[in-house]
């Protein structure tokens, strides 16, 4: 990876026309020549970049300086796209640090409290749905994908169970979709929903409330939790 820290202006221009006045900034250039712009404060995403693949062109112009104050910039990085007619072309007046890395090979994300975690602790602890709720199965069989979780509550009524990380619209159309093909067996209906989240943003909030479904927050260090007290002996 190539770490340059510069004063630099930025223009993208393509599918979209956008443009970064002159200003500090990190840019990041990945081994797949991917190249990300970001400042010092903000959202975690970059301000702009062009994504691989694409071809890098590191170009010092002449009579190049280091000089902020000058027009003449001391080096300029264009990242064009290999599958469009997208260029970004980024101009560093002057350049702080220009520093590259072998990271070698990262072994990816170990990522804990993810949605399958989720559902088997919702599965062990299924009365967390209702008083008197039985386990159907997890990943219960439709036609067009597995229910995370299939219930039954207390009042005898089969109950499908979406279980996301963040729970956003997606997953509530998602839901949706389950129950409308599981109400359609006279075995099973009615089926009513429980759309199920560590987090569930506001409007997937309203959207699941007029489909009918129920909203669960759930709270993974608290299951993880009682599944630790079940396996103590004393």
């Amino acid at each position: 990876v190539r770490i340059i820290v510069a004063d630099c202006s930025a223009e993208y221009s393509g599918r979209l026309n956008a443009s970064l006045p002159l200003a500090k900034r990190v840019l990041l250039i990945k081994a797949d020549n991917s190249l990300l712009i970001f400042s010092e404060l903000g959202s975690y995403k970059p301000l702009n970049w062009m994504a691989a693949p694409c071809t890098i062109k590191d170009i010092t112009p002449e009579h190049a300086d280091d000089d902020v104050t000058t027009e003449v910039p001391q080096k300029v990085i264009r990242a064009s796209a290999d599958k469009s007619n997208d260029v970004l072309e980024v101009t560093l007046q002057h350049i702080y640090s220009d520093e590259t890395y072998d990271l070698g090979e990262d072994p990816g994300l170990i990522k804990d409290g993810v949605e399958d975690h989720l559902q088997k602790y919702l599965a062990e602890q299924i009365e967390r749905i209702g008083e008197g709720a039985t386990l159907v199965r997890r990943e219960y069989p439709t036609a067009i994908g597995p229910v995370d979780i299939m219930a039954i509550d207390g009042s005898g009524k089969h109950v499908a169970i979406e279980i996301k990380r963040n729970g956003g619209i997606d997953g509530v159309e998602q839901l949706t979709r389950y129950c409308e093909l599981l109400n359609r067996d006279p075995l099973l209906a009615p089926v009513r929903g429980i759309f199920a989240a560590q987090t569930i943003t506001p409007q997937a909030r309203v959207l699941a409330q007029d489909r009918g479904f129920d909203c669960l927050i759930l709270d993974y260090d608290e299951m993880k939790g009682a599944e630790d007290d079940s396996l103590r002996l004393f």
